[in-house]
């Protein structure tokens, strides 16, 4: 999806590129939407087109903390304990 935004040219730095722009809002997006737990670190990965490990290095740049808790990794260990049984 492509979407295009207005923003008046007094409020653009002289030194930021269209790209550079375009690149800050689409993190921007992704970054409170993983906060409202909207969308996945997979999901926010895909959108900025980052590994996982780019991803949570992202999120630790940005001091956003991971919404992986106690119930996700208990959810994984059992699982990770049923592959290792086979």
């Amino acid at each position: 999806m492509e979407i295009t935004v207005s923003i008046p040219e007094s409020l653009v730095p002289a030194y930021s590129t269209d790209a550079d722009l375009a690149r800050e809002m689409l993190e921007a997006y992704a970054l409170e939407n993983y906060r409202q737990q909207n969308i996945s670190l997979g999901c926010l990965a895909e959108i900025l087109e980052l590994s996982i490990d780019e991803a949570h290095g992202f999120l630790k740049q940005h001091n956003v903390p991971s919404n992986y808790d106690r119930e996700d990794m208990e959810r994984d260990l059992e699982t990770l304990e049923m592959f290792l049984k086979k």
